[in-house]
């Protein structure tokens, strides 16, 4: 339905992510969105996001600033028709749910929540809302997944039986989780649930099904201070953050004052939030894993064996579907393989060309394979950005057609996953979803969901 109605969005959280939202409102939606109000615990984060798209927009964006604590005010004041949550994972929950109490839409950074008594929480307060809560679960959109749906939607290897997906991180990307928020297990669930929510939400769609059953085992296995110790990397432990002339050498530095986003968003603000971004990846005290396998059985009966590193010498994925008319296999290189000594222009030029390894094999029974190179469009995410933008601040779209948007029920469909998972690491035996948080009970395909 087309309409020429401004929507109001307040936002929640302005760390890294928030350019995902705050840009595309500013740049690309500026007669259909508008930003009223601005939340986090650092005004000086807030100011520099603020700053940095005024200059690159040359707009004029004057939202009303609030602290973390001053929400509810901040709802009462400027009665917004959205709210954007992209602040810590552990905190969603609070936001989300009294967000829609009062009447807003809502969109979620991924993951939707960490734990099952939160999941619960905002299934049933989306149940009593007026308003719609969406996961922006942007993987659904970029070329190369979109293209794996549709043939798995077109019937070329039959119903899909059996799915091994695994997910590799490097020693950039990877060894960051470990320097932020994200190393604390109670802030993010950790990697099973904050990462893997990309890839359940990835696997649940794509074969249009709802998991039930988790079976999954763990580990702290490379990062922290007694694996490096372990390995005879003990060099690396000598000190708490990386910021500074003890780490010069480490292979692991983040130097925060060379980075003038990491400086605005993190460095400045540290004597206002007391939040160090760049802690040593091996510290004591990390109580995340980096090392993880789990097996998941689903409603329908197929069946998935996942895995994810988070050390790896280079980044990327590998998926398989096994149908009952044959085969898929589909690859994404992220990023290229990390060498010592080699020169910024190499590694980029080597990075961009890693970007663009994305390959689909089709093999039926009885056929002849298929090898389908896949070109990447513009925009972050293989071009998935850009799509999901659209689809949330651009109310003339029609409704997607591989129904790509996520709702609150396919939003917990994908991280009861990894709370499940949690729970088997912690247990040693397998955990029913069902169990731990009901999704619509009775339904068997994911498109069945909100």
């Amino acid at each position: 339905m087309q309409t020429d109605q401004i929507t109001r969005y307040a936002i929640v959280g302005f760390g890294g992510r928030v350019s995902m939202f705050l840009d595309p409102i500013v740049r690309d939606f500026p007669a259909r969105a508008q930003v009223v109000a601005a939340c986090d615990k650092s005004f000086k984060a807030i100011e520099y996001h603020l700053n940095r798209v005024r200059s690159a927009y040359d707009a004029a964006v004057e939202p009303r600033l609030y602290r973390d604590d001053e929400f509810d005010r901040m709802l009462a004041e400027c009665e917004p028709d959205a709210v954007v949550v992209c602040s810590p994972d552990h905190t969603h929950e609070r936001y989300i749910t009294r967000a829609l109490a009062a009447g807003c839409d809502v969109i979620t950074e991924k993951p939707m929540v960490t734990t099952a008594e939160s999941c619960r929480k905002v299934l049933e307060a989306s149940a009593a809302a007026k308003g719609r809560l969406r996961v922006a679960f942007n993987y659904r959109w970029s070329t190369g997944t979109t293209r794996v749906k549709e043939i798995i939607r077109d019937g070329a290897i039959g119903d899909i039986k059996h799915v091994n997906l695994e997910y590799f991180l490097d020693t950039n990307h990877g060894a960051d989780y470990f320097r932020r928020w994200h190393s604390e297990k109670a802030c993010s669930g950790g990697l099973i649930i904050h990462k893997a929510t990309h890839h359940f939400d990835l696997v649940n769609w794509w074969i249009d099904g709802i998991p039930e059953d988790v079976f999954g085992m763990g580990s702290l296995a490379y990062y922290g201070r007694e694996n490096a110790i372990r390995r005879g990397d003990g060099q690396w432990t000598g000190y708490d953050r990386y910021t500074g002339k003890a780490a010069a050498d480490d292979p692991y530095k983040m130097d925060l004052s060379k980075d003038d986003a990491l400086r605005g968003i993190y460095l400045n603000a540290e004597a206002e939030t007391g939040y160090i971004r760049d802690r040593n990846v091996f510290r004591a005290g990390i109580d995340i894993e980096d090392t993880m396998s789990v097996l998941v059985r689903y409603r329908g009966g197929q069946q998935l064996n996942y895995s994810l590193v988070a050390y790896a010498p280079y980044e990327g994925y590998r998926v398989s579907f096994t149908g009952d008319r044959g085969r898929l296999e589909y690859e994404e290189l992220h990023r290229s393989h990390i060498i010592t000594g080699q020169s910024d222009k190499e590694l980029d030029a080597q990075q961009k060309m890693a970007g663009r390894n994305i390959t689909i094999r089709v093999t039926p029974h009885f056929k002849k394979q298929q090898v389908i190179h896949v070109e990447p469009e513009a925009g972050a995410h293989g071009g998935g950005d850009p799509r999901m933008q659209a689809a949330i601040f651009d109310s003339r779209l029609a409704r997607d057609p591989l129904g790509r948007d996520a709702g609150v029920e396919q939003g917990a469909a994908s991280i009861m996953v990894g709370v499940a998972a949690n729970t088997s690491f912690a247990s040693g035996a397998p955990v029913k979803i069902s169990g731990l948080c009901a999704i619509k009970p009775g339904a068997i395909r994911l498109g069945e969901l909100l």
